[in-house]
């Protein structure tokens, strides 16, 4: 079995749906992908090859995605990346090919190798798709379809802190992700996504992607997220849910006012948060102003994207945490590797199918990060007696400040909740005699003075909590994918001891 399988919409039911293009209906996706992975093969390439992709979000990019993972191994990168970064991730998956856009992505076509098989993806005036090899000698290949131990796609870690991780995710692991997330969201064909997440990251893939198709749903795909456009994507499209990260959570909520007849038009049947923790305030700003329950969940790329999620009505949401496991098993671990008890504090742990077997030729870190089955997250937090997992933050972004250990997690919300904040990013800093203290960047949307924000911290938090200094700034430093970079704060404002 592999995820082409998995696509059993009906014949005629719309699939994938783009600004300006033909819309697909299942029947056509499936025949173009069936012709797509016949003309990679013809152009030589089969399983086990890696097919690194540039492209911008787009139906082409949807169907360039499925197809190099039906014919072999898909290999999405970011298409902002710049020659150097495009040259380190061909190498470190050995890519045999690129696929692209015409006439776009120049930085990525310059990285290429000499060897390296070029591919245009050409728009069809019916929607569908075809390619074309540039450059490249075509050897026809008569590979099988993949089983599912066959590696479908290989993405890497952020590597914020250290050379970025392969992390190879077999056709089962997808298969098992997408079915967990259907059933978590009781998806089905009714159901149409409006796709916000980048389609080289994880959540857009699997989130978005792979999980409407696979419900027999509606994807619609622009060309990217732009806060400008959402609302008149909303009222044309009549989308019933829609997932994203947390800043693009507070952008759409931005603009929600002024747009108040298209969100009474259009409610949504659910809205879902995964990528990064989303403070409780913005939940409860977005479930009063959008009148639909938001669930936030808890993903990584290692496990295929979901692992614990908050449920749908009338199951019982609970704000500040990230659910419970779908066909996951989670629980908390000390440093030893022994499981802990409901309610104690410990690194996150989980297991189910949808988790990789191991990083790629990487023994050292599948030494560190597998232990008895589990997989350590690199998280920190709680189970409570309903099952409902905490999160206090990422382990490695704990503040311990002469000691005491701070969740800048906890201090971000507090800084949210003062009216003239808009977004808010605590982080440790070095310190000459507690080793470390604690600082925080504000973006503001009103007049407010450094010392009327430490107080009204002091209000909520314990004296070694606040902030000792909070920087108001015009904007917080963000990844590829919209992460804020807390790691990285003190070296980005040049904070030393």
């Amino acid at each position: 079995m592999n995820i082409f399988d998995l696509l059993t919409g009906e014949n005629d039911r719309p699939a994938l749906v783009a600004p300006d293009r033909p819309t697909l209906t299942h029947q056509q996706l499936r025949d173009n992908l069936n012709h797509l992975v016949s003309q990679l093969q013809q152009f030589g390439l089969q399983s086990g090859d890696r097919i690194a992709i540039a492209m911008p979000n787009s139906s082409a990019m949807v169907l360039t995605f499925l197809a190099a993972t039906l014919c072999a191994t898909a290999a999405p990168l970011n298409p902002k990346y710049k020659t150097e970064e495009f040259a380190f991730y061909y190498e470190d998956t050995q890519a045999k090919a690129l696929i692209t856009l015409p006439n776009t992505v120049e930085d990525a076509i310059a990285a290429a190798p000499p060897e390296m098989r070029l591919i245009q993806a050409i728009a069809q005036p019916d929607g569908t798709l075809n390619f074309e090899l540039v450059r490249g000698e075509a050897t026809p290949t008569t590979s099988s379809a993949p089983t599912e131990d066959d590696v479908a796609m290989i993405l890497h870690t952020s590597g914020t802190t250290s050379r970025p991780k392969r992390v190879p995710i077999r056709h089962r692991n997808l298969i098992a992700s997408a079915r967990n997330i259907i059933e978590a969201y009781q998806l089905t064909s009714e159901d149409t996504t409006l796709c916000l997440m980048p389609l080289f990251h994880i959540h857009g893939l699997v989130g978005c992607l792979l999980s409407t198709l696979a419900s027999g749903g509606t994807l619609v795909c622009p060309n990217g997220f732009n806060a400008l456009e959402f609302w008149q994507l909303v009222d044309r499209y009549h989308p019933t849910w829609y997932s994203a990260a947390p800043t693009m959570h507070q952008m759409i909520l931005a603009r929600a006012s002024r747009n108040s007849e298209i969100v009474k038009a259009n409610p949504f049947r659910f809205i879902r948060s995964s990528s990064a923790p989303l403070p409780p305030v913005i939940i409860e700003q977005l479930e009063a102003t959008l009148n639909a329950p938001v669930l936030e969940s808890y993903s990584m790329t290692e496990a295929a994207h979901l692992m614990t999620t908050n449920p749908l009505p009338p199951k019982v949401r609970k704000p500040g945490t990230v659910g419970f496991g779908y066909g996951v098993a989670a629980g908390v671990m000390d440093e030893a590797g022994n499981l802990l008890p409901q309610g104690a504090l410990g690194e996150v742990v989980i297991k189910g199918a949808n988790v990789i077997d191991g990083y790629e030729n990487n023994p050292t870190a599948n030494a560190t990060a597998f232990v008895d089955g589990w997989f350590r997250t690199g998280d920190q937090g709680t189970i409570d007696e309903d099952g409902y997992l905490r999160l206090t933050g990422r382990i490695k972004e704990l503040i311990n400040r002469g000691g005491e250990k701070i969740s800048p997690l906890e201090v971000d919300d507090v800084l949210l909740r003062h009216p003239a904040v808009a977004e808010a990013l605590a982080f440790a800093v070095p310190h000459k005699s507690l080793g470390e203290d604690i600082h925080a960047a504000v973006v503001l949307k009103s007049d407010a003075t450094e010392k009327e924000l430490k107080g009204h911290c002091a209000e909520s938090l314990s004296d070694f909590k606040v902030p000792h200094q909070i920087h108001i700034l015009d904007q917080l430093p963000r990844g590829a994918t919209g992460k804020l970079q807390r790691l990285s704060m003190a070296k980005l404002l040049e904070i030393e001891a």
